[in-house]
Parts: C-alpha cells; sequence; structure tokens
C-alpha cells in the first residue's frame, strides 16, 4: 500500500487527472452495460436477445479499456 502510494505521488498533475477520468469513465461504462442487461423499464425499444448481446458488448469494451489504459501507463 506505501508503495502504491508512493508511485501515486510520483506522477505529475497531468498523470494523476488522466488516472481518475479513466476509472471515472470505466466505472460509467460498466454501470451503463449493468444498466442494459437489468435495467427492466430501459427507454430502449430493443428485444431481450439484443439488450444482453449491447450489455455484454459495453461491458467488454470497458474492461478492455481499462486494462489497456493501465498497460499505457
Amino acid at each position: 500500500m506505501n508503495n502504491f502510494y508512493s508511485n501515486m505521488m510520483k506522477k505529475s498533475l497531468k498523470e494523476r487527472f488522466l488516472l481518475v477520468i479513466g476509472v471515472l469513465f470505466f466505472i460509467i461504462y460498466l454501470t451503463m452495460g449493468l444498466a442494459i442487461l437489468f435495467w427492466q423499464k430501459l427507454p430502449l425499444p430493443l428485444s431481450q436477445g439484443y439488450r444482453t448481446t449491447l450489455g455484454i458488448a459495453i461491458i467488454v469494451y470497458a474492461f478492455l479499456r481499462f486494462i489497456r489504459f493501465f498497460q499505457k501507463s
């Protein structure tokens, strides 16, 4: 934990800001995918199969972005 804190403090303000934005967008995409999957009164006229496919695709995209973001850093 102490190593994580010291590495975080070595980053510039811009790098820390981009880290926060990256994590924020991961949470947004993950929430959007879960909402499409589980929100029954979703205002999108999609059948259950399309909703499941779209929700899973958005969740996979969120994880791929998250992994790519930390590999690049």
